[in-house]
């Protein structure tokens, strides 16, 4: 009992030190009870907190939710989300109870970020960077959605409409088929139940994971949806496939509107073995994923960056790893310690929405920092 107690609580929500890229542990701290007695007298709001004077305890919570895809053919037509938000445990009996925690109020209105699933990359590989986002006073949104995207296969998708892709279509219209219905379903969110009137629905954030990185990357544009308002991905170029029409090695302007952040890793297998769609070989794992940054954005904000982590490689970004699905086969093992390369993605997704969406002078100084010192995991950062 007095283990699950103490697990339970969280003293302070997580951030991390800029000067340590290791991943900082969350500690279990021990209940000051001695007894199982003592703790069975004690009600449940002080058993919760008592070791921090009575005050209610931060916790990332999430909840799940279930929306239909307009126009999608059933069985395909469902997307499973899964939304974390900051919880306040009050140590109501609605909690007990239900296991229903109230958002911390006093951190809203929370900007929300979209993740995008890489194909047949499951949804909680990403809780890691749902959490850590989520600790910093965001709304994260993961979801699942088995469909048809290509013609015959069935897979755990993002959400990209081929259609959009192609040479006389693209640029013209979002790519991520998925983000109208997330976008209406965040709306009711908003209007009912643990988050109504909390979200800020004028700040969202897309971010994704290789296919769903580039949807992210190429839908996020005010033109498309006003309301998005920056966007990043790791593993993510916008070469475009021979199957599509283009010449060999063509890489696809982004919209060019808004702040983003592009993450390649230079163990990155998935890339490098993947070539061959594009009518070309690549010279390094991170080559699209630097041309993307070069051709595909005109730049001259400074509110677009490019980062390239020495020794991750296509799944860094996916914890824990999964070797029954998707083209895990085709990565390079990571050189560096994988822990380490998500703290460093953590940290800095983490500070560009902070700096660019939030408007927080110290993020800007810190991705400065990062920009100008150096890291030890990072081969090059730019930003134009």
């Amino acid at each position: 009992m007095l283990t699950l107690i103490s697990d339970r609580c969280t003293l302070k929500s997580h951030r991390y030190n800029s000067s340590k890229p290791s991943l900082v542990k969350k500690q279990s701290q021990s209940h000051p009870s001695t007894g199982s007695l003592r703790i069975a007298k004690i009600p449940l709001a002080q058993s919760l907190c008592d070791f921090d004077r009575g005050e209610v305890q931060i916790k990332i919570r999430a909840f799940y939710q279930a929306t239909k895809v307009e126009n999608a053919q059933p069985p395909y037509d469902t997307i499973q989300m899964k939304v974390f938000y900051p919880g306040k445990m009050p140590g109501s009996e609605q909690e007990q109870n239900r296991g229903i925690v109230p958002a911390d109020k006093q951190q809203a209105p929370f900007p929300v970020v979209i993740l995008f699933n890489g194909f047949n990359t499951n949804p909680e590989l990403y809780k890691w960077l749902a959490v850590e986002l989520a600790e910093r006073g965001m709304v994260v949104v993961t979801f699942a959605w088995v469909a048809e995207n290509f013609p015959g296969v069935v897979a755990l998708t993002p959400g990209v409409d081929l259609a959009m892709l192609a040479p006389d279509t693209y640029g013209t219209a979002p790519t991520a088929s998925a983000l109208p219905t997330l976008l209406t379903e965040l709306e009711r969110i908003n209007s009912e139940g643990i988050l109504a009137g909390m979200l800020d629905l004028q700040k969202i954030i897309l971010g994704g994971h290789s296919a769903g990185g580039r949807v992210a990357i190429e839908s996020s544009s005010p033109n498309f949806f006003p309301e998005v308002v920056a966007a990043f991905g790791y593993g993510v170029h916008t070469a475009a496939g021979r199957m599509m029409g283009y010449e060999a090695a063509t890489i696809l302007p982004l919209p060019d509107l808004l702040p983003v952040l592009l993450i390649g890793g230079t163990r990155d297998g998935v890339i490098a073995n993947s070539s061959h769609r594009y009518g070309t070989v690549w010279e390094e794992a991170t080559t699209p994923v630097s041309r993307t940054f070069q051709e595909g954005i005109s730049g001259g904000r400074n509110d677009s960056y490019l980062m390239l982590v020495e020794g991750a490689n296509h799944f860094s970004f996916a914890y824990p790893f999964d070797p029954t699905t998707g083209t895990s086969f085709l990565d390079f093992p990571a050189t560096q310690p994988e822990d380490e390369i998500r703290s460093l993605m953590a940290e800095t997704i983490g500070l560009f929405i902070d700096a660019h969406v939030r408007q927080k002078s110290t993020a800007f100084d810190k991705l400065k920092e990062i920009l100008n010192n150096g890291h030890p995991l990072i081969k090059s950062f730019e930003r134009k």
